[in-house]
């Protein structure tokens, strides 16, 4: 008896060191990119103090400290100065050509000088795309791709990128991948760091029919999953919904594609039909995607009439940007549609950009009770700008601010009710809305508003 005590003791000893193990590994493998990153940035900067001692040599500067390279000063203002880029340019050119060990990729390191010029912004959202990843990133924005069905978020402050939707009967719900997976390699390439528009468009996305080896790092176990995900041809469902009890719709919009606004449109209209009286509308773990749809939804839903906030033009406000120059645009409702029922619209921290700016504009003119947790607070406008080689570059241009003026970038939207979601469906792939504690929080909203409109109408009956 003894000795089989002793045996449990060391199984489940044997238990708490492999997952300790692999809690280790997992983190070992964060810091050791982040080690990496900044080892990569020490080289960078001793290399370009090598290249500037040359040149200080090669052009018999004698010690004497001159101006940046490549910068010139008129006044207060800094301009590039591209004669001196290119000679230097040149310089580093002549450099490789004599010392370079390995063959040169000419066309790879003509890449690599405008993503560096754009990672040189130091801003998160600001892109260069070459010709292939621009014709992905408008492929994206149609909504059909040949992927596994899963929606991903990266942290921008660890690299982590976390699983945070798997589609129903999708590829990626098939294999076994659960919201709250972090993805650790792909085709046996970690991915700690790697650029999520690169990560999605190079590694996950693929030939239909071909498979992909994922490894994820599933932290509620502490331990790693190995997937093999057959890609197939997806049609995003941006939009989904249903009638919840009470005559109560329910509208899931899942990112703002070119697809979502007749979505949405179908979707409001056959719960019409079906006698809808109050309306949940789910955000939540949206990214956000095209502003435009989420300006035409929000029109769909809203007078065209509200005056509260409109700047003199004697129309609804939905949402306007500000550039650096104090300049922007104004997008006001026009569509002559409104929709007359109550409505809660359902957030949380993955709720950002488009989906931030629908919320706002419900939120501002008391359209909307916003339930859930505090959206994720990205308030910039970014420009996709063709280069007219196949090539683009994404940039930050402008705020944006809801109706009543407020910027929301870094804070994000805090809702009117606070309801976290239950702790036992956080990592579940599916979680049908009459067992979500979320949209049941939202629904009863609904029905508050209901009971007081009428309430209100009885009382003015008995007056």
């Amino acid at each position: 008896r003894r000795q089989n005590v002793k045996n449990q003791k060391n199984n489940i000893d044997d238990e708490r060191y492999g997952m300790e193990q692999n809690k280790n590994r997992f983190w070992t493998g964060v810091l050791t990119g982040a080690l990496v990153t900044a080892f990569a940035g020490l080289v960078i900067v001793g290399m370009s103090l090598g290249i500037y001692l040359f040149v200080r040599s090669a052009m018999g500067q004698g010690g004497v400290v001159q101006e940046q390279p490549g910068i010139t000063n008129a006044g207060e203002e800094r301009d590039l100065d591209y004669d001196s880029i290119n000679a230097k340019m040149s310089l580093i050119q002549q450099i490789i050509d004599q010392y370079f060990l390995y063959e040169e990729d000419l066309e790879q390191v003509e890449d690599y000088i405008y993503i560096g010029m754009m990672a040189g912004l130091e801003d998160p959202y600001s892109a260069y795309y070459t010709q292939e990843d621009f014709e992905e990133l408008q492929t994206d924005t149609e909504g059909i791709y040949s992927g596994i069905g899963a929606m991903l978020s990266q942290n921008r402050m660890t690299g982590l990128c976390t699983v945070v939707r798997v589609f129903e009967n999708s590829p990626a719900y098939e294999s076994g991948m659960l919201p709250g997976d972090i993805l650790y390699e792909v085709d046996g390439h970690p991915v700690q760091g790697e650029d999520l528009s690169i990560l999605v468009n190079n590694y996950i996305k693929g030939e239909e029919g071909t498979d992909v080896a994922i490894t994820v790092f599933r932290q509620e176990k502490n331990e790693y999953v190995d997937l093999t995900v057959t890609r197939r041809s997806i049609e995003v469902p941006t939009v989904e919904h249903e009638m919840l009890d009470n005559e109560i719709g329910y509208i899931l919009i899942t990112q703002f594609d070119l697809i979502t606004t007749e979505q949405f449109k179908a979707a409001v209209d056959d719960l019409e039909s079906q006698g809808m009286k109050g309306l949940v509308l789910d955000l939540r773990n949206n990214p956000g995607g095209v502003l435009d749809s989420a300006v035409e939804i929000a029109d769909y839903l809203l007078p065209d009439d509200l005056t509260e906030y409109d700047q003199g033009e004697g129309k609804t406000m939905i949402v306007y940007t500000e550039d650096k120059n104090q300049e922007g645009e104004h997008y006001t409702a026009s569509d002559g549609h409104a929709l007359d029922v109550p409505v809660a619209v359902l957030v949380n921290g993955e709720s950002a950009s488009a989906a931030e700016v629908l919320t706002g504009a419900l939120m501002d003119y008391d359209r909307a009770v916003v339930v859930g947790t505090t959206s994720f607070g990205k308030g910039i406008v970014q420009n996709l700008i063709p280069l007219g080689d196949g090539s683009a570059i994404k940039i930050t241009v402008a705020h944006y601010y809801t109706p009543s003026g407020y910027d929301l970038h870094g804070k994000g939207i805090e809702p009117d009710v606070e309801v976290e979601l239950d702790e036992e469906l956080q990592t579940q792939a599916v979680v049908e809305p009459q067992d979500d504690n979320q949209v049941q929080a939202a629904a009863k909203e609904v029905l508050n508003q209901n009971q007081k409109e009428d309430g209100g109408e009885n009382a003015n009956e008995e007056n």
